[in-house]
């Protein structure tokens, strides 16, 4: 289906959006009505640069507060309406956005909307332009769907239909089964958009946080579906209110809308896309460094064993049971300090998990390697972080572990496998970053938390694949740079036996992040511990956390090399979630 992008969306000048839209790849915008009149272009001259940039203009909008109104107003509405229509003829747009009226002088009277509306399909098929209402949420008298399309079917104009906009449907509750209802050629647009669940005013939210198709939680899916039932064969075009996109650049903001519709025509049904290989683990998590020996001191501490060498690049590899790390200081020249640069992970089909990623959207890293080197898929992350496509000592599959040559064995293991990656991401990558692995990847989202920082609120999504996949967990600090570096990201390490691994690491003289003795006073009072349980924990540092269904969550966390640091796990009766309401604990005791 064709793809449009309204102009709000995306930040900067009316001709940067156009742009921005085009290099992306859809094929119409919506021009919004202050980006117009901002912009030092006449109409004719917008009119030839989104021509020469392969976009046609699907829609002009919005035109507000016009039907339901005394006689006298609706004349001047009417005489508005007649320079919009000069304008939109000037423009080349064929179709204007009519919203719900708002105004105090509205009546109640579905009979007065549909005459006047009549009236105004009657000035504008004289100009060749059709005329899509759409029912807003907080509209003052019409705001559903089905009644605004009662007003249409009223009216009986054709050049008058209506505009589906999945925001305000799905954000009042309404059933969209009855979309089918609806002619499909009385559908003359249809507005797409997600938003996270949240309870407050309807218009905040809609002003403020609504986002692309599967970055929220909505069913734009399923709604699409249902428009699609009714015969609507129109472009699918993204409206987004958000005050990040707003701020973003415009060309990945761009991209990352179309992403979300070829993943959304996919969820509805309308057009295949590769299967997704969803992830059976993370084959091993790189750090990037100008300096070793910290690192290295660091994982033989955690009983990690340095087992062998790249054959053609300075990078090594550590190993402990299941978990990997390479440690690559190849990037010395670029890093100037540790950094978790790259995670590998493992698909039944490498090539098959790149032919998805790259109908997605996603950049192709190209690769320094030598014939013997072997061939591995790489993608990068809206983060920046290098994901590879990964099979690990698997006969009918080439092995990334064959480009290094064996220097040890490692030895007895206390840690079992790598249970998750934390991201810290960059402010205006967040959202982008979910639907990235959620599309690509096939990972699943956990519900969005916030978390008390000492300097603000921090908000986390996980992802996780069912049942024992790969776990990352996306963060947003309130200051997601300081001192112009990145804040530090994790990997934490699965293990069995959480009170002896620690015993073992402090043993060898490393440090774990001191906890303060308040929390354990607090522990103490939720739950019930056996003798001496608590006690322990006190003495290591050891943090804890209970699910309603039983299941428990001890970790702890290393000191940080460079922007790095390490987190042991040990779960246990089934636990699901990542200790979040010990967040707080741990990201004071950073700061400290």
């Amino acid at each position: 289906m064709r793809k449009s992008i309204a102009t709000v969306c995306l930040s900067g000048t009316l001709t940067e959006k156009l742009t921005a839209a085009s290099r992306a790849g859809f094929d119409g915008v919506e021009i919004f009505e202050n980006d117009l009149l901002a912009s030092p272009l006449a109409p004719e001259e917008i009119a030839a640069r989104t021509a020469d940039l392969g976009l046609s203009i699907d829609l002009y909008q919005p035109m507000r507060d016009i039907e339901a109104v005394p006689e006298e107003v609706f004349v001047r509405n009417l005489r508005r309406a007649r320079h919009k229509f000069e304008l939109m003829r000037r423009l080349g747009a064929d179709t204007v956005l009519v919203c719900s009226s708002v105004s105090p002088q509205a009546a109640d009277d579905d009979a007065l909307a549909a005459e006047q509306l009549s009236r105004l399909a009657g000035l504008a098929q004289d100009f060749g332009i059709r005329v899509a209402y759409e029912a807003l949420a907080w509209g003052r008298h019409v705001s559903t769907y089905d009644h605004a399309w009662r007003v249409v079917e009223a009216a009986g104009h054709p050049a008058l239909g209506t505009c589906l906009d999945s925001f305000h449907i799905l954000s009042r509750g309404s059933d969209p089964k009855g979309i089918e209802d609806i002619p499909g050629e009385k559908i003359f647009f249809l507005q797409l958009a997600d938003a996270p669940l949240m309870a407050m005013d309807v218009l905040q939210w809609s002003r403020h946080y609504r986002c692309f198709p599967g970055q929220g939680g909505f069913d734009v899916a399923g709604l699409l579906r249902h428009v699609l039932n009714a015969g609507y064969d129109g472009p699918l075009s993204l409206e987004v209110f958000n005050d990040v996109f707003r701020q973003a650049d415009a060309g990945r903001t761009a991209l990352d809308g179309l992403r979300s519709l070829l993943a959304l025509e996919e969820n509805a049904g309308v057009s295949p896309l590769p299967a997704p290989v969803i992830p059976s683990g993370v084959a091993f998590a790189e750090l990037a460094t100008s300096d070793p020996e910290p690192v290295a001191e660091l994982l033989a501490a955690l009983g990690f064993t340095r087992t062998a060498r790249h054959h053609g690049k300075p990078v090594d590899l550590w190993e402990q049971g299941e978990a990997r790390v390479l440690v690559n200081t190849g990037a010395a020249g670029r890093r100037t300090d540790t950094t978790l640069a790259a995670v590998g992970l493992e698909t039944a089909d490498p090539a098959a998990s790149a032919r998805r990623a790259e109908a997605l959207l996603a950049p192709a890293l190209p690769k320094r390697r030598t014939a013997q080197d072997v061939p591995l898929e790489s993608i990068a992350a809206p983060d920046g972080t290098e994901v590879l496509f990964c099979a690990t000592g698997r006969p009918e599959l080439p092995s990334w572990t064959d480009d290094f040559a064996r220097t040890a064995e490692s030895g007895a293991a206390d840690v079992t496998a790598i249970d998750h990656l934390a991201l810290t991401q960059p402010w205006h990558h967040f959202d982008e970053s979910v639907l990235f692995h959620r599309t690509i990847l096939g990972l699943s989202p956990h519900d969005t938390v916030e978390l008390a920082d000492p300097y603000g609120l921090f908000r986390s999504r996980a992802l996780s694949a069912s049942p024992d996949g790969p776990r990352l967990v996306l963060n947003l600090a309130p200051t997601p740079e300081e001192g112009g570096e990145p804040r530090a990201r994790h990997v934490a390490f699965a293990v069995d036996d959480l009170v002896t691994v620690v015993r073992r690491f402090r043993a060898a003289g490393a440090g774990l992040l001191r906890v303060p003795a308040n929390y354990y006073d607090d522990l103490e009072a939720r739950f019930a511990f056996a003798e001496g349980e608590l006690e322990t924990y006190r003495e290591l540092g050891i943090l804890y956390d209970r699910d309603e269904r039983g299941g428990e969550f001890r970790h702890c966390y290393t000191e940080t090399v460079g922007h790095v640091f390490f987190e042991f796990v040990q779960r246990s009766g089934g636990y699901r979630g990542f200790g979040a309401a010990n967040a707080p604990i741990r990201l004071a005791a950073q700061r400290r």
